[in-house]
């Protein structure tokens, strides 16, 4: 299966998508690594912690995170880094971040200013964390104002992907991931859109080819856009479509009731109607994205979410610059446009239109 490279002025690493890649982690740690230092969750260690322990030298220790975007937080990376001080971490030590979006994120924080920075190697087990969260060095933790106010770009020694971990996946978990697989069809890639839109049985019953596929492409488009734009200062803002309003909304409901993919669907919708509205993208395929979406839900409902306090929560977006904020907008299928200085009104009606009861 395809290797994608992601280069970047001081590093360059490879994102391997590959099934039983599990079974080969040994090959991926430098040979004069320190002690080796797994932070997962207790359910994936559970699952497949086996087969990782197997390829790790004895010098290694299981770090449990409690895992939930309520944990995503400065006090939890406080206490894994005194853990690793109690297990006798060193500058020569290495941290792997086995486990979904959450968990890579943490632990790539962590790496980043555990002594002033430490090597890690990501394997992400939920398909969010394999087709976006895992892979582009973007690490971080949550303020209580929004998502992902506090963190660092620290590009990993590699990304391991291996598609059979998605079997173990409960279904609400894997569709939500499917969220953020569609978003890479919308913004860069009609191929991949068409087989979301069209194969929409195969998708969800975990077909391997059609998987495969479509992590495959995600993943490729991902690493193209990072190796153009480490530090998301042009093109890598497309990959934040339905994030602007998504993260409004995990942040309003205080990140317990949607998952993240969840809300980015809801984001996307809310993108989609704006275009629309902005006359930046026909009705007809306006209809086709939010088709597509909606067939991977169900959406857990969000009707009841006030847009006042949506449209308010923007203000605090790492997108806001100089208090204008920035949406990734569709204007064709693989085609996208970031577009500012949008009448708040205007803004609001797209949220309110992609809020309603859908079938």
């Amino acid at each position: 299966m395809p290797a994608f490279q992601v280069q970047t002025p001081q590093h360059s690493y490879p994102a391997i998508v590959e099934r039983g890649v599990l079974r080969r982690i040994a090959s991926f740690i430098p040979a004069r690594a320190g002690r080796i230092f797994v932070v997962t969750t207790e359910d994936v260690w559970r699952l497949h912690g086996a087969s990782v322990q197997q390829q790790l030298k004895p010098e290694h220790d299981v770090v449990f995170f409690p895992g939930g975007e309520s944990n995503k937080r400065l006090s939890a990376v406080e206490t894994l880094a005194d853990r690793l001080i109690e297990r006798g971490a060193d500058r020569s030590g290495i941290v792997i971040g086995f486990g979904g979006g959450i968990v890579t994120d943490v632990a790539g924080f962590l790496a980043a200013i555990f002594m002033r920075g430490i090597p890690v190697l990501q394997i992400p087990t939920t398909l969010l964390a394999q087709v976006d969260a895992a892979i582009g060095g973007k690490t971080g933790v949550n303020l209580t104002g929004g998502k992902n106010l506090i963190g660092s770009f620290h590009q990993p020694l590699a990304v391991l992907i291996d598609p059979e971990v998605l079997a173990s996946l409960p279904p609400r978990e894997y569709r939500a991931g499917l969220f953020e697989v569609v978003k890479c069809g919308i913004i860069r890639d009609r191929r991949l859109f068409d087989l979301l839109s069209n194969e929409t049985a195969a998708v969800l019953s975990l077909d391997h080819p059609a998987v495969d596929h479509l992590i495959a492409s995600s993943v490729r488009i991902k690493a193209e856009v990072v190796s153009a734009d480490e530090r998301e200062s042009d093109l890598r803002r497309i990959l934040n479509f339905g994030h602007t309003i998504g993260h409004a909304i995990e942040a309003e409901t205080e990140y317990v009731r949607f998952l993240h993919g969840e809300a980015i669907a809801w984001g996307m919708l809310a993108a989609t109607r704006l275009a629309e509205l902005l006359s930046l993208l026909d009705s007809a395929t306006a209809a086709l994205i939010q088709k597509t979406i909606c067939g991977y839900g169900p959406l857990p409902p969000a009707q009841d979410l006030d847009p006042d306090r949506l449209l308010a929560r923007l203000a605090s977006d790492k997108k806001t610059i100089q208090g204008a904020v920035h949406f990734v907008l569709p204007t064709a299928i693989g085609t996208v446009r970031i577009v500012s200085g949008i009448d708040p009104l205007l803004i609001r009606r797209a949220i309110v239109d992609s809020l309603r009861e859908r079938p």
